[in-house]
């Protein structure tokens, strides 16, 4: 029989103990952006009980931000691609590690099977208005939430149910590793002293990128009257590659392609660079993160909703909210044919003024 999940409530006890031995499993696999959010959890369960094993279940390519990070003791790849064979081998990789307490901040059934996988008596989610596909019967317990919020700030409603002030300062702490530190120093070191600005030249969905050929003007005008270093990052996928190349030939200016499959490489690119540009993708959370400024273009999706987490706010361009409108982190819906209406010269304004703040 499905369970139904019981309702977190202010009074609800913490559910994870501050001492003892504790195995605890996050259940998060995508995208980049989300595993970001995710890291302030796991580093909250570090502090409520620094005996506590903790398991992060992730797809392939966001699960590269977890490695080295101090808080997670063992990361597990879920390939959902692999169909059911992908499905067998996450099985066999779980089947020795019980957990007593599992987060499954996922909305969509793939959570499913890490969720039962990880046989947690005590299984957290989302609120159940906020999934699908049968996501809420696998929990036995949901935070509350009655509208839709910042992404962070809905994985931030689970810190009571760990015991943790909801309030408690946040924190992302992206590690790198002595052998990554050195290959970003002698990446950055040939460049002499000019700033860096890196444009994230595309995201996962074409509506929410940027015309190439603005990208191209915004290099030109970055190289020659503020002298900057333009580096040109993102994925290797053939359309991130055509646009890349879109960008090269229409711009005079001598840019840096940094395109590349390694997520990791990519990281310590954004954290060695003065400011990052970029649509709603997950580069730009990496950036926040990192203290890094970011001007975030947005149109298609809600910069309030999906965008930088309360800093960089100054930063972002918002063709999503309308004019007689507030900015509200409620609207989800996606509105088309809007990132055109974001222009080079206010982009120029935005990266000016991140630029002051490094």
């Amino acid at each position: 029989m499905p369970i139904r999940p019981r309702p977190i409530e202010l009074d609800t006890p913490p559910l994870l103990p501050t001492e003892g031995s504790v195995n605890v499993c996050m259940v998060l696999l995508s995208g980049v952006g989300d595993v970001v959010h995710g890291l302030p959890l796991a580093l909250d369960v570090k502090r409520r009980n620094p005996s506590a094993f903790l398991t992060w279940v992730a797809e392939p390519a966001p699960a590269e931000i977890l490695r080295h990070h101090a808080a997670v003791d063992r990361v597990i790849v879920f390939d959902t691609g692999s169909g059911w064979r992908g499905v067998q081998r996450l099985h066999r990789e779980m089947a020795g590690r019980r957990a007593d307490l599992t987060l499954n901040l996922q909305r969509y059934f793939k959570s499913v099977w890490p969720t039962l996988f990880s046989r947690a008596p005590v299984r957290i989610g989302l609120p159940p208005w906020m999934t699908r596909d049968g996501v809420r019967y696998v929990n036995t317990h949901a935070i509350p939430g009655g509208s839709w919020k910042h992404t962070q700030d809905v994985f931030l409603d689970v810190r009571p149910a760990l015991g943790v002030d909801r309030n408690a300062p946040v924190e992302w702490n992206i590690c790198f590793s002595d052998s990554e530190r050195a290959d970003q120093r002698a990446f950055f070191d040939h460049l002499g002293d000019r700033r860096v600005v890196t444009l994230v030249v595309a995201s996962a969905n074409p509506k929410k990128d940027w015309p190439a050929p603005r990208y191209a003007e915004l290099a030109d005008i970055l190289d020659s009257e503020f002298g900057v270093q333009v580096i040109l990052a993102g994925g290797p996928s053939e359309r991130e590659r055509g646009i890349a190349s879109q960008i090269a030939s229409r711009t005079a200016s001598t840019l840096i392609d940094a395109l590349g499959d390694s997520v990791r490489r990519l990281m310590w690119m954004i954290d060695g660079s003065d400011v990052v540009v970029a649509p709603d993708t997950g580069p730009l959370h990496i950036a926040h993160a990192l203290n890094v400024p970011v001007v975030g273009l947005f149109g298609h999706t809600n910069p309030w909703r999906v965008g930088p987490w309360r800093r960089f706010h100054h930063l972002v361009l918002d063709q999503y909210t309308d004019s007689d409108d507030l900015p509200d982190p409620a609207a989800y819906a996606p509105k088309d044919g809007r990132m055109g209406a974001i222009h080079v010269v206010d982009v120029v304004e935005r990266v000016s003024a991140a630029l002051r703040l490094v």
